[in-house]
């Protein structure tokens, strides 16, 4: 066994003891749960980060496939400006389109019946979008006027209150996170992956935050090659993410890519 995995197996019982049951749903936080934070806090608590960006090592990318496949990932972050995208999610569901869902706490709380909805259909997996929607730092970076995640213990509880959540309704607890802002200081991401997650990165920005056009949006999709991981956002109907998206997904079909969610193939 690793250093690195010899690490992570009292990490993973310390997350049995705080209440993760063998289905990977949990309970709410209480002593147990401190303990598990109080472990990672001391084991990182020296460390002092160098990088900070949407790549820093640890941010996977792309898919472990050499197949023409394809991860649509849309992020559902839960600002005052949100909304749902039903035009969008009705077609992927229509046309059989599966996606992975990154999911905040507060947009869980805004929409909870169409949360459910998407819960429960095969189509989609769930996966932890955070607790606030920070940028995930160990010491305070902030990106996009963003105030990031200020400390080991932040990192914590950003990541695992929104996993338990998500857990706590589905009954799965998510296998990847991806911050607010998909921003992250190494040293974060050593944390993430000590606590059992592995960070999803992309490899195609599709939508720049629901800020592009549809032909921007089309434009970013086509040039999807085998293995590539898009993201875009299913949380702004106002944007033109929808019709970017459902224009490009069928010339990528007849181009013989096939989509699929992340735990279909894993990242690289």
């Amino acid at each position: 066994m690793s250093v690195k995995s010899s690490f992570f197996m009292p990490l993973v019982l310390l997350a049995v003891m705080a209440g993760c049951g063998p289905t990977g749903q949990c309970q709410e936080t209480g002593g147990d749960y401190e303990k598990f934070k109080e472990t990672i806090i001391l084991r990182f608590k020296d460390r002092v980060p160098r990088q900070w960006g949407e790549t820093v090592p640890g941010v996977k990318t792309k898919l472990n496939s050499t197949k023409k496949v394809i991860a649509l990932t849309l992020d559902a972050c839960g600002s005052k400006n949100d909304g749902y995208d039903s035009r969008l999610m009705d077609y992927l569901i229509r046309e059989n389109i599966p996606a992975t869902l990154f999911i905040n706490a507060r947009w869980i709380d805004k929409y909870p019946r169409e949360f459910k909805v998407l819960a429960t259909n095969s189509l989609f997996e769930i996966e932890n979008h955070g607790f606030a929607h920070k940028p995930c730092s160990v010491n305070g970076r902030s990106i996009y006027g963003i105030n990031g995640t200020s400390s080991v213990g932040e990192v914590v509880d950003e990541i695992e209150k929104g996993a338990r959540k998500i857990a706590s309704l589905t009954g799965r607890k998510p296998l990847y996170y991806r911050s607010g802002t998909a921003y992250y200081d190494e040293v974060a991401v050593e944390v993430a992956a000590e606590m059992g997650y592995q960070i999803a990165g992309f490899s195609i920005l599709g939508d720049a935050g629901a800020s592009y056009s549809q032909e921007q949006v089309r434009n970013a999709l086509l040039r999807a090659e085998p293995g590539d991981v898009i993201i875009c956002h299913m949380n702004h109907p106002e944007s033109e993410t929808a019709e970017g998206i459902i224009e490009a997904v069928g010339e990528l079909k007849k181009r013989g890519f096939i989509f699929v969610r992340l735990s279909d193939s894993g990242m690289k």
